[in-house]
């Protein structure tokens, strides 16, 4: 609430100042270039373009000659009068550098040079050109993510064989992981709205020194978009509109989104919807795939239907709403006001895999699907530049978010349709800092809290009486996780060839629980566990010459329990049930890796990269016993007892490869390839292959620009894991896989050929039509499981004001 009076206050009593702003941007992709230096040409004056590529000229004088530098861009000089004709500067990209501004790593903007860990960088051009339907999607377009899907409304990144809560997500730097994600597959992702991010920005590899706990095996970092000022007391009204088709599953989308920018002031909203049908898959692949029959209800008796197209996966759509609201204000050059509000909520939606489950050679649900999906965040940031001791910049971020899910089961011929119901309230504040000594050696740091609240019921409704009686509640109602936690890194030159980059983190985590014991008689009342941890990192960027980069980086990780962890109750498959286990502490990763770029003309340039991974205590689910009893009933069968435990080492290693090739400036090929492998060994010395280590995968694309036309051919390919290669759960989820000649389960090898075009109309009015698995393969990704789109024509129009 004070935050808030002081942000009114500074709003209604600032008087504004007058100033000259002129924006900078590339001359390839009209993108603003942040952190370019203006100056004079004798450097006695200067300035510096914020992150929306605005700056204040006003302290030059109409007949300087202003010089633009920037670290990717060449040199450009221009009289000031000339630019104030416009306002706007266009930079040419230099093509013989490797800079980029990146912000995850630090949550400062600093440049890729510096940076000791691989990034991946997903452009806003990048995200124009694919039209992605969700943002797991946009992220498996990037060719460096595997994402997993067990129903259409679903998408669950994997990283260097590690997964759902051992992956951090983020949106504008707001943690959005929760003490409820699971080690399950997660579809979180799509509830955030491609068509307002900006860029993404995922860290492959660990990320706990700036993160903290979940941040194992990467952090996926989305950055919507930013309101943008008046440029030279013009007002700024722009806006853009959007639909898209897709024919694999009668996909409508619509977009719209509108900014107004005054001087100070500035508007951004954005609002999406998105209708899905029912997917079709390809014709030439698996027949272990195709949706030969489902189920139906008539007059409350369940009826198995023969499907007239097995290709058509029935019981996949759904539909959904995204909203974006944002506000900034800059009263002076010196402070920032930020505010958005973002919303999400889906429809009901079917869990496909589960609805494919079989029992006894039938299939076993009549009805899987969660409730809606709703997310929504508002997050308050105040930013404030100043030259004391203490900082250079300071950013204030509080932020409060609201999840809330739901599962509908009923088996087949059952009456009882059970339904657990989950809400979580999430509230954070960040304190970050940075503070550069001098132009070698920079200082970031800062102060993090953390707390979810979790309310958790179940239910069970007689779909005959409409009769409701009370369930076991998945999680324990009540419960709370809360994160504590100082950090500091350090980024030092020791020459223009040289640099270094290091941090470390204490972090503190309290979890509590209260067990009810109405439905179980469980040997304990409550988990109470607080617990601590100290995460690094270590890394060096070397450029000996002109045509390598290296980059060496040491760093360590963890993963505290949170509330699914400890407390959660649940069928994780077949004639199992997970129960509560308050015994358990937090999982450690150490991790090394060695990167290098090599630039081996103007035209070619490859990117290599390696690590290992080891990962102790982890956290895997085994079997268990409660009062010594080891199989419990549960949803009406006799099922083993398991936990979640600190029960197994693992280990995750792999190689990147990335190549790029210029046969001309508008035409190039860039290839990327990923191979990831890795074990767990249990307590009992067992080894046995990890479950989120997902096949060898790569990409492949052709594009070709010219000022009005983008052309973009690519493939996408997948390797095989035979049945010895999957991990034991996977093994007993036959019904996700193919069968090969001796009957076992296993991910077959696939790949797409892909075609893009993206046409500019009018310099209002854009175009792109996409045919995606040209070849209609019939295919399903690793663990997934529903089979991928097949030949599926995208048709998108954008309509920019």
């Amino acid at each position: 609430m004070k935050l808030f009076v002081s942000f009114l206050l500074t709003v209604f009593f600032v008087i504004p100042s007058v100033a000259q702003k002129i924006a900078v941007y590339s001359s390839t992709n009209n993108q603003a270039i942040p952190n370019v230096e203006i100056y004079n040409k004798i450097k006695s004056k200067s300035a510096v373009t914020d992150f929306d590529g605005v700056a204040d000229i006003s302290i030059f004088s109409d007949t300087e000659i202003l010089y633009f530098a920037h670290i990717s861009h060449l040199k450009t000089s221009l009289v000031k009068s000339k630019i104030l004709r416009s306002n706007i500067v266009y930079l040419k990209p230099d093509e013989n550098q490797l800079s980029e501004v990146v912000i995850s790593v630090s949550k400062w903007e600093q440049e890729q040079k510096d940076v000791t860990q691989k990034i991946v960088s997903i452009s806003s051009n990048d995200i124009a050109l694919s039209t992605p339907q969700t943002s797991a999607d946009l992220l498996q377009n990037s060719g460096q993510v595997f994402i997993q899907k067990s129903q259409l409304g679903g998408g669950s990144p994997i990283i260097r064989g590690f997964s759902t809560n051992r992956l951090l997500l983020a949106v504008d730097g707001v943690r959005m992981n929760t003490a409820i994600f699971r080690g399950g597959n997660l579809q979180n992702v799509i509830s955030v709205d491609p068509f307002s991010v900006e860029r993404t920005e995922v860290i492959l590899g660990p990320g706990s020194v700036v993160y903290g706990s979940d941040a194992v095996g990467g952090v996926l970092n989305f950055y919507t978009k930013q309101p943008k000022f008046a440029i030279s007391g013009k007002n700024k009204v722009s806006g853009n509109a959007l639909v898209r088709y897709a024919s694999a599953s009668n996909e409508r989308t619509g977009h719209v989104d509108f900014n107004i920018g005054l001087e100070k002031w500035a508007f951004l909203t954005s609002a999406s919807y998105t209708d899905f049908d029912d997917l079709k898959m390809g014709s030439h692949g698996p027949d272990d795939y195709l949706r030969n029959e489902y189920v139906e209800t008539f007059d409350g008796t369940d009826i198995v239907i023969q499907n007239d197209d097995p290709k058509k996966q029935v019981f996949t759509g759904y539909d959904q709403f995204n909203v974006l609201q944002k506000v900034r204000f800059v009263p002076t050059d010196k402070w920032e006001f930020d505010a958005s509000f973002i919303y999400t909520e889906t429809s009901d939606f079917p869990r496909y895999d589960r609805l494919i489950r079989r029992s006894d050679g039938n299939l076993r649900s009549a009805e899987w699907f969660y409730g809606p999906q709703k997310w929504f965040m508002g997050n308050v940031q105040v930013s404030h530049k100043s030259e004391s001791k203490l900082f250079d910049k300071m950013r204030i971020t509080g932020a409060y978010q609201y999840f809330e899910e739901s599962r509908n089961d009923r088996d087949f011929g059952s009456t009882i349709l059970s339904r657990t119901k989950e809400q979580v309230d999430a509230y954070s504040l960040n304190w970050d800092f940075e503070k550069n000594f001098n132009k070698k050696t920079a200082l970031y740091y800062g102060l993090e809290y953390v707390l979810n609240q979790v309310y958790s019921d179940g239910f069970e409704r007689n779909v005959e009486t409409n009769v409701l009686s009370d369930a076991p509640s998945r999680y324990p109602d009540g419960s709370t996780w809360q994160s504590i936690a100082a950090y500091a890194s350090i980024k030092h030159k020791f020459s223009e060839k040289l640099r270094f980059q290091g941090g470390l983190r204490y972090n503190q985590i309290i979890l509590y629980s209260e067990f009810d014991d109405t439905f179980f008689d469980f040997p304990f009342t409550e988990a109470n566990i607080d617990t601590e941890a100290v995460t690094g990192t270590a890394g060096l960027s070397w450029f000996p010459n002109d045509f390598i980069h290296w980059k060496l980086n040491f760093s360590t990780a963890f993963r505290a329990p949170n509330i699914d962890d400890v407390g959660k109750i649940f069928d994780s498959e077949p004639g199992s049930v997970v129960v509560p286990n308050p015994d358990i502490k937090p999982e450690y990763a150490y991790n090394g890796e060695l990167g290098v770029r090599l630039n081996l003309d103007q035209n070619l340039s490859v990117d290599l990269a390696t690590y290992y991974t080891l990962l102790d205590d982890a956290l895997i689910r085994r079997d268990f016993n409660l009062n010594g009893v080891t199989e419990i009933e549960f949803g009406g069968e006799l099922s083993t007892v398991q936990a979640i435990q600190n029960a197994a080492n693992a280990r995750v290693y792999g190689f990147e490869a990335g190549l790029e090739y210029k046969f001309l400036e508008s035409f190039k090929l860039t290839s990327k390839y990923t191979f990831v492998g890795g074990e767990e060994e249990s307590d009992d010395g067992t080894i046995a292959p990890s479950r989120h280590v997902s096949p060898q995968f790569g990409t492949t694309r052709v594009s070709y620009a010219l000022p009005k036309i983008t052309i973009d051919a690519f493939a996408v390919y997948n390797g095989k894991f035979n049945f010895e290669d999957l991990a034991p759960s996977q093994q007993n989820n036959d019904f996700l896989y193919a069968k090969d000649e001796n009957g076992n389960p296993y991910s077959p090898s696939w790949y797409t050929l892909n075609l893009r075009t993206q046409y500019q109309v009018s310099k209002n009015i854009q175009g792109i039509l996409s045919v995606e698995n040209i070849t209609d393969q019939r295919y399903r990704p690793y663990s997934s499981g529903i089979a991928g789109a097949g030949r599926n024509f995208i048709l998108s129009v954008k309509y920019t004001l």
